[in-house]
């Protein structure tokens, strides 16, 4: 009998979220859960939180949740949105955590593109969800966290407090068996260009993340993760997931410390207090941590912090060292769930570890991936110095755009995923991320469009051009800078204060964009250098002004 081409599908075998969950309570039921809410630390087991969880499923339902229903969240990182992780996607809904650092008007986009039923809100983003919820009007209910008191409507909804609903419908849940490709959750990518574009990933893709995030961390590297480790949720949890690392926590047994708003006193306090081995964030947040007055108290020796969402900056990491804390560089994407390498140095390496470590890295297990020519995908050179796009193939790369064909096929073209980012490849392997394509702006692990703020600021009445780069910034890795051409009679009247404050009032007070997307400093330039083909040169102006706030008072 001859074997069959497609092996058949057994119900009860997809890779599904479930899975996950099923394992971490059969494994280790009693693991710590700790989560910082306004009463203080509360602490659970892993037992604890699969009820819950099932009580949120049966709440959900019984607000009108079923199918695909997007279930959005305006929340910190916390023990709620933790249970929100499992409880959506499991019941077969699609969970989509909501970036609150957006400005209003893009959040309000984002909850109407991707028709949100239902909000899960955290007291402290109450106001936000009050000014955008009538610029919603797929949301039905609306469910408030962390809060002992609240009115009984929000913009015309219904407003339900979560406990009250644990409390309401407890008792077990019965999970459907769902196909592993469906989609499991949402997110949205900044919108640097344009828009933001949506983006979905399946149960089988972060499952599947999930285990080659946890394999890579365990298998290579001075510092190996397991689930002996502590975990402290840093990466914020609207931001593509957590990068994953509750699921892979959640796989492999690891306490996990989540602890609400990110203050850098409270995330010392947590650090030592909870003994945590293990974190990850930009590296804003490490620059806060080792740089907060009453830092020097605290014996950080021990602790791994993992770096994304910009390159870290190697006075930064020696600073780092030299508290004991040992750093390694991640690389991913919204589009990607979101891990694609980590620089955990392989063991022949190990000699050079420090330096290999602030690279961009290796591909985790089961990422494929070139640095190629964007067009023939012809893969350049592993000299180090031939520059090419970093194009990727994965089992958890989004399909497509959601509900934007023409920005899917321009993205997978080929039958490769373009990430848009310019990196050169080593002997060695790894990779190391030399530029960009689009002229993005990454502060705090936040992007900034560029393009978007040349086009507000265009419309000042004194401005004949513009160009805003990046440039460094020892806290926040990169702020703004606009290089203004001033129009005749302007040049005594553009300083860095007016053209923010004409910002903030005709643009931040309007919702168009967040208060921490205004320029740090306006330059003054007779003219904007050009290319052969007459654009601005924003890299001979990234070269020049560079090290402009390294040279001035930082806000």
């Amino acid at each position: 009998m001859a074997l069959p081409e497609k092996t058949p599908w057994r119900p009860g075998y997809s890779l599904t979220i479930h899975k996950i969950y099923q394992y971490a309570l059969y494994m280790w039921s009693d693991l710590e859960i700790v989560s910082r809410t306004t009463k203080g630390l509360e602490r659970y087991t892993f037992s604890d939180a699969a009820r819950r969880i099932e009580s949120l499923a049966n709440a959900l339902r019984a607000l009108g949740v079923s199918g695909l229903d997007r279930v959005a969240t305006m929340d910190w990182n916390t023990h709620w949105h933790y249970e929100t992780y499992f409880a959506a996607p499991m019941m077969g809904a699609v969970l989509h955590p909501l970036n609150v650092r957006l400005a209003p008007n893009e959040i309000a986009y984002i909850m109407n593109h991707a028709e949100d039923k239902v909000l899960i809100v955290h007291s402290d983003f109450l106001k936000l969800a009050e000014a955008i919820l009538p610029h919603a009007p797929s949301v039905e209910h609306v469910v408030i966290v962390d809060a002992e008191s609240h009115p009984d409507r929000i913009a015309g909804r219904r407003l339900h407090n979560y406990e009250d609903l644990i409390k309401e419908h407890g008792g077990r849940f019965e999970w459907p068996e769902l196909d592993e490709n469906r989609p499991a959750a949402m997110g949205y990518t900044s919108g640097t260009t344009g828009l933001p574009k949506g983006v979905y990933h399946s149960h089988r893709m972060i499952v599947v993340h999930a285990l080659s995030g946890a394999l890579a961390l365990a298998t290579r590297g001075r510092r190996r993760v397991t689930g002996d480790d502590t975990l402290l949720h840093i990466v914020p949890m609207f931001h593509v997931l957590a990068w994953g690392l509750p699921y892979m926590a959640t796989l492999t047994g690891m306490k996990q410390v989540f602890p609400g708003r990110l203050d850098p006193k409270v995330l010392l306090d947590l650090i030592v207090g909870e003994k945590v081995t293990v974190t990850a964030g930009v590296p804003t947040i490490l620059y806060m941590l080792l740089s907060h007055p009453e830092s020097g108290k605290y014996d950080l020796s021990g602790l791994l912090f993992v770096n994304g969402g910009q390159a870290l900056p190697k006075g930064l990491a020696d600073a780092a060292r030299k508290r004991g804390i040992e750093v390694i560089v991640g690389y991913g994407m919204t589009e990607t769930a979101p891990i694609l390498t980590l620089a955990n140095v392989p063991q022949k390496y190990m000699d050079r570890s420090e330096e290999l470590s602030l690279t961009t890295g290796w591909p985790v297990p089961l990422v494929e991936l070139m640095v190629a020519d964007p067009e023939t995908l012809e893969p350049v050179p592993k000299d180090g110095k031939t520059m090419g796009e970093i194009v990727v193939r994965t089992p958890w790369v989004t399909p497509e755009y959601y509900k934007d064909p023409e920005k899917t096929e321009k993205a997978w073209r080929g039958g490769w995923f373009h990430t848009g980012d310019i990196a050169v490849w080593t002997p060695e392997g790894y990779i190391q991320i030399v530029d960009r394509d689009k002229d993005i702006i990454k502060s705090g692990g936040e992007w900034i469009s560029s393009l978007r703020l040349e086009s507000l600021i265009s419309q000042h009445p004194g401005v004949a051009q513009v160009a805003v780069i990046g440039a460094r910034h020892p806290k926040w890795g990169e702020r703004p800078v606009a290089i203004i051409v001033p129009k005749p009679g302007w040049q005594d009247k553009l300083t860095t204060e007016e053209v923010r404050e004409w910002l903030a009032k005709n643009f931040v007070e309007k919702g168009e964009i967040p208060k921490w997307w205004l320029p740090d400093k306006i330059v003054l330039v007779d003219d904007l250098p050009k290319t052969s083909v007459g654009k601005i040169n924003k890299r001979s102006l990234r070269e020049k002004f560079a090290n402009i706030l390294e040279q001035e008072p930082q806000q």
